[in-house]
């Protein structure tokens, strides 16, 4: 029985030391974020200029903007987190901090997920506190607002763990916005249809807990898989830089 206490205590100290890992990256990356509030803002202000444009550019009727509300506001918040995705790992790449992340002892995954992590709460989580105002705007009513609001939180943590995979094997790249966009955007479209046709399901007072739970289902394994993905890519790019 004694002899298992040394396996029981290295195995509870390399959790501690994991996840003590994560908690610093993940710090870290909303500190820098933070100095740097240019990219910080350019989201919130992206997201809501083409959600307040585009019923200039199209039609501001009533009837319409209830009818594509939810797609205009999901369309805005996908390019939204498309947009902030090239900052994910370049920074760390320039000034060598990545070099550093995957010669730690902890594995390379958790600390790309930690980072992830970070990006969906400073990027996504405001588009989502963001979207009562505007969906109000587009003369949506109270339960699909509920409803879009809750498809963008479970849809928009997918959209920052399968960019991170694009993010990962661009870095370094000529054009890395353009090659970005061209391979996330096709495994965004899933997300996107199931979270307007949430909405439209809500709007029409049907049931919406089978579309929430294949959402969460896209959830679940963008969860299990996009850090592994992701960490792989950042080795294959950075071994070719």
């Amino acid at each position: 029985m004694n002899a298992n206490v040394p396996v029981k205590v290295k195995a509870v100290s390399a959790s501690v030391g994991v996840s003590q890992a994560m908690v610093s990256v993940f710090l870290r990356d909303v500190r820098v974020a933070f100095r740097q509030k240019q990219d910080l803002l350019n989201p919130l202000l992206f997201f809501t200029m083409v959600v307040t444009l585009f019923p200039l550019g199209v039609s501001p009727e009533v009837a319409f903007l209830k009818q594509s509300g939810a797609g205009i506001l999901w369309v805005a918040a996908l390019l939204s987190v498309l947009l902030s995705l090239d900052h994910l790992f370049r920074h760390d790449f320039d000034d060598g901090t990545l070099e550093q992340l995957m010669l730690q002892p902890q594995p390379l995954f958790l600390l790309v997920l930690a980072k992830t992590l970070a990006h969906w709460i400073l990027t996504g989580l405001p588009l989502v506190l963001l979207t009562p105002v505007l969906g109000l705007m587009l003369h949506l009513d109270g339960n699909s607002v509920a409803t879009l609001c809750l498809t963008l939180l479970i849809g928009t943590p997918v959209l920052s763990l399968i960019g991170s995979i694009g993010a990962a094997l661009t870095l370094g790249l000529r054009s890395a916005g353009v090659l970005l966009s061209l391979l996330i955007i096709p495994l965004y479209i899933p997300v996107l249809i199931f979270g307007t046709g949430t909405v439209a399901a809500a709007a029409e007072g049907a049931q919406v807990s089978g579309y929430l739970a294949l959402m969460g289902a896209f959830l679940v394994l963008a969860l299990t898989l996009a850090p592994f993905a992701s960490a792989a890519a950042l080795r294959i790019s950075l071994s070719n830089s």
